[in-house]
C-alpha cells in the first residue's frame, strides 16, 4: 500500500513538473518561433550562397530563438491584463495565475540575455544587437506602447518580426547588403495583411480587451479594403529585389505564383467578410513567407552570384 500511494506521488509529481514546462514554453509561443526562425535560416543560405556551416546554424537559430522567446515572455508578462479579457488568451500561464508574473518577466530577461550571449560568442557582435534591437523594440515600442494607443500599432510593430533575416545574414557576413534589407521590406508590408486577416477573427476579443487593432477602429469593411491595398504593395515590394538584380529568375517565378494566390485570397475577403475567408488569408499567409523565402534561397543557391 505505502509503495502504491509513494508511486502515485512521484506520478503526480513528474506530471506537475511538466505541466511547469509546458507553461514556461508557452510563453516564449514557440509556433511564432518557427516562422522567425525559418526567415533567419533562408537568409543564412542566401547570404552564404549555399550551406552556412551546421555551427553556426545552429547557434544562430538558437540565439535567435532565445531572443525571440525572451521577448515574447516580457510581451506575454507585460499583456496579462490585456489576456485576461480575451477569451482566445485568458488560459495563459500568466493570466490564468499558473506562472507568477515575477518569475515569468524574470524568465524573459533571462532569456534575453542568453541569446545576446550566445550570438555575440559564438556568431557575430553584429547579430547579437540586432537580435536584442528587435527584443527591445518590441518590448517598449509595440507592446508597452504602440499597441494599445494607435491604430498603427501592427504597421509600426512589425518591423521586429523583420529582424530575424538580418540576424541570420548579418551572422554569416558580418554586415548588412542590400539583399538583407529586402528581406527586411518583404516582411515588413507582409505583417499588416496577415496581422489584419487574424484581427478580424478576434475583433470581438480586442473590442473587450480595448486594444485598437484596426477593425476595432475603423470596422470590417474598411480593414479589408486595407488588406487588399497593402498585398498590392507587398507585391510590388516583392518584385523590387529582381529588379535590383538581387535575386533571379526562379525567384520572380515563385514570387509571382505565391502572390497572384495571396492577392486572390484577399479580394475574395473583401467581397466574402465571413470567418471562413479571413481564416483562409491568415493560414495561407502563413505558408507564403515560408515558401517566398524558400524560393529566394534556392534561387541564390541556382543561380551564380
Amino acid at each position: 500500500m505505502t509503495v502504491a500511494v509513494g508511486l502515485e506521488t512521484a506520478a503526480a509529481e513528474r506530471r506537475a513538473a511538466r505541466a511547469v514546462v509546458r507553461d514556461y514554453v508557452s510563453l516564449t509561443k514557440p509556433r511564432i518561433i518557427v516562422l522567425l526562425e525559418v526567415t533567419a535560416l533562408a537568409a543564412m543560405v542566401m547570404a552564404a550562397r549555399g550551406w552556412p556551416g551546421t555551427w553556426l546554424v545552429l547557434v544562430t537559430l538558437t540565439g535567435g530563438a532565445l531572443a525571440a522567446g525572451g521577448a515574447n515572455t516580457i510581451n506575454m508578462w507585460f499583456d496579462r491584463d490585456i489576456d485576461r479579457s480575451m477569451q482566445r488568451t485568458c488560459g495563459r500561464p500568466i493570466a490564468s495565475g499558473r506562472v507568477g508574473a515575477i518569475a515569468a518577466l524574470s524568465f524573459g530577461v533571462g532569456l534575453g540575455a542568453a541569446g545576446f550571449l550566445v550570438l555575440a560568442l559564438f556568431a557575430n557582435l553584429l547579430a547579437a544587437v540586432l537580435a536584442t534591437s528587435a527584443l527591445l523594440f518590441y518590448v517598449l515600442v509595440y507592446t508597452m506602447y504602440l499597441k494599445r494607443s494607435s491604430i498603427q500599432n501592427i504597421v509600426i510593430g512589425g518591423a521586429a518580426g523583420a529582424m530575424p533575416p538580418l540576424v541570420g545574414w548579418a551572422a554569416v557576413t558580418g554586415r548588412l547588403d542590400v539583399a538583407a534589407l529586402f528581406l527586411f521590406a518583404v516582411i515588413f508590408y507582409w505583417t499588416p495583411p496577415h496581422f489584419w486577416a487574424l484581427s478580424l477573427l478576434m475583433q470581438g476579443d480586442y473590442t473587450l480587451a480595448r486594444v485598437p487593432m484596426l477593425p476595432v477602429v475603423v470596422g470590417s469593411r474598411r480593414t479589408r479594403v486595407h488588406i487588399v491595398l497593402w498585398t498590392l504593395i507587398l507585391l510590388i515590394v516583392t518584385v523590387l529585389p529582381f529588379l535590383a538584380r538581387s535575386f533571379g529568375w526562379v525567384y520572380l517565378a515563385g514570387a509571382v505564383v505565391l502572390n497572384g494566390v495571396f492577392l486572390a485570397d484577399a479580394l475574395r475577403l473583401l467581397g466574402d467578410p465571413s470567418s471562413r475567408s479571413a481564416s483562409r488569408l491568415f493560414h495561407f499567409s502563413l505558408l507564403y513567407l515560408a515558401l517566398l523565402f524558400t524560393v529566394m534561397a534556392i534561387d541564390r543557391v541556382v543561380i551564380p552570384g
